[in-house]
């Protein structure tokens, strides 16, 4: 990884989340400013990144493994919200929801391998051709 690509990600990456940050905390409605704190900028400088220095092929593999990485997050934000909520503890909260995180991408990405591999077994057995991804 070079220089400017760390340069470029840091860029983007911290102005996307500087930007979200400040519409969440400027708009009267706060559940609704909660939406730009979800913005997905890891995943689109990432994605931009990978497509300049690699190409498109790239990019797109890098789009799909943020798949697994969304569907945390949405567990993630499920888990600090029902546990704040109950225990009013933001920091254990947080801590809680990294976790659900990491444990959740991971499972659905081993889920999504899982199933690939079946596929292709079962199709070997089979006179069909193979899928395709």
């Amino acid at each position: 990884m070079d220089k400017k690509g760390l340069l470029l990600r840091f860029l983007f990456g911290g102005g996307a989340v500087v930007v979200s940050y400040v519409v969440s905390v400027l708009l009267p409605w706060k559940e609704f400013g909660g939406i730009f704190a979800a913005f997905p900028a890891v995943m689109v400088v990432s994605v931009m990144m990978m497509a300049l220095r690699d190409g498109s092929e790239k990019a797109a593999q890098t789009a799909q493994g943020a798949v697994f990485g969304m569907i945390g997050c949405a567990v993630s934000v499920l888990v600090v919200l029902l546990s704040i909520r109950y225990s009013h503890n933001w920091w254990l909260s947080v801590v809680l929801g990294l976790v659900a995180w990491y444990l959740t991408a991971v499972f659905t990405y081993r889920l999504s391998r899982a199933h690939r591999s079946g596929v292709t077994t079962r199709a070997r057995h089979s006179r069909l051709p193979l899928p395709r991804h």
